[in-house]
């Protein structure tokens, strides 16, 4: 009877520890409320953008190749390669010494042409008193007359040979023709250089600067419509960007769509005043169609997606949770737009949603 007892007695305190094992197991309603991040919805305006963010690149506002409009050895390079030049800043020095020596040539023609000139001049003035004389006859003084307009011809040509040599003469001095950066050297002080065969260097302005990109042809309509009413702001971000993104506008709409792609090309101008943006850069490009007042927000993260859509678990003054399906609207920086079934000022939970269920009371938790 004792031993009867004493089974008896092991096997009540088995089944109580058990019985306690189970009532702290992992099911809320018999045990602790679990613990969620929650956060409250609340309104505000968002920007209205293509998603997802097209991909651009960088080209130069505009981009000259120069050349030398004379043939002639480089006798000065004036920059470093690489280097930001102003418009008019010199650039290279091609040797004078050959157009010097033909400008003066040309100034010494035109000394002697015009002494032979004024000869005619003078000879066919004589002419005319004695024509009336009939002391010459009227082919002599035709004859002269043709003189005259030779040496008349032949000043002209020795003016226009001086206005072409004192071209050339400036043209020893080539002078940037816009603002922005110089390339690599093609040419170096002693070459020899073709007119305008040789490519002396390049040089890219990026003051402003274009960002080139493409979207799919479904937003041609909505942009065309809202590029009538007001400008559209686009931004570009990159990788490791140490500064607020660059900020330009749409400035350019190409006039067909790729038939292949079928997408439609894009060009926005950035000021560039600080030079973030470098030609052949690729930058993820933020363009603004319009912008959504009022809305409810939530993070994105609170918005679930179950077999009958989207939802969110929402809190409710007795701290349980009520699954509340959602219809979503656009999504910004991880907000996301409930336009219908939540209200501004519920609270909504961000994480831990994968304990609950409708009725489940929680505990909310800071990060």
């Amino acid at each position: 009877m004792k031993n009867n007892t004493l089974i008896l007695g092991i096997l009540a305190a088995a089944a109580a520890l058990l019985a306690g094992g189970c009532s702290r197991g992992s099911n809320p309603a018999a045990g602790g409320a679990p613990p969620v991040l929650v956060a409250t919805a609340f309104i505000t305006n968002l920007p209205v953008q293509i998603d997802p963010p097209p991909v651009g690149h960088v080209t130069a506002y505009s981009t000259v190749t120069i050349h030398s409009q004379i043939q002639g050895m480089i006798s000065q390079i004036h920059f470093q390669e690489g280097q930001a030049v102003k418009t008019g800043d010199p650039l290279f020095t091609i040797d004078p010494r050959p157009s010097q020596a033909a400008l003066d040539q040309a100034r010494a023609n035109l000394e002697r042409d015009s002494g032979q000139l004024e000869y005619q001049m003078a000879n066919y003035s004589r002419d005319q008193k004695l024509i009336t004389a009939k002391i010459i006859s009227q082919d002599q003084l035709d004859t002269d007359k043709a003189n005259l307009d030779a040496a008349t011809g032949t000043v002209a040509a020795d003016r226009a040979a001086i206005t072409n040599a004192l071209l050339n003469l400036g043209f020893c001095n080539i002078n940037a023709p816009v603002d922005g950066v110089t390339s690599g050297l093609e040419s170096y002080v002693g070459n020899v250089v073709k007119a305008p065969d040789d490519t002396l260097l390049t040089i890219n302005q990026i003051h402003p600067i274009y960002v080139v990109f493409a979207v799919p042809e479904q937003y041609l309509p909505k942009i065309r419509g809202e590029m009538k009413q007001r400008r559209l702001k686009v931004q570009a971000t990159f990788e490791n960007m140490n500064a607020a993104p660059p900020a330009g506008e749409l400035t350019f709409i190409n006039n067909s769509v790729d038939e292949t792609t079928g997408t439609i090309l894009l060009k926005a101008t950035f000021p560039n005043e600080d030079g973030a943006l470098w030609p052949g850069q690729y930058v993820n490009v933020e363009l603004t169609l319009s912008e959504l007042t009022n809305a409810v927000v939530v993070p994105s993260q609170a918005v679930q997606t179950g077999q009958n859509g989207q939802y969110v678990y929402v809190v409710k003054s007795d701290q349980t949770v009520d699954e509340r399906p959602v219809t979503v609207g656009i999504t910004y920086q991880d907000e996301t737009v409930v336009e219908k079934g939540l209200a501004a000022g519920e609270t909504v939970v961000t994480d831990g949603q994968l304990r609950l269920a409708p009725g489940v009371k929680v505990s909310v938790k800071s990060e």
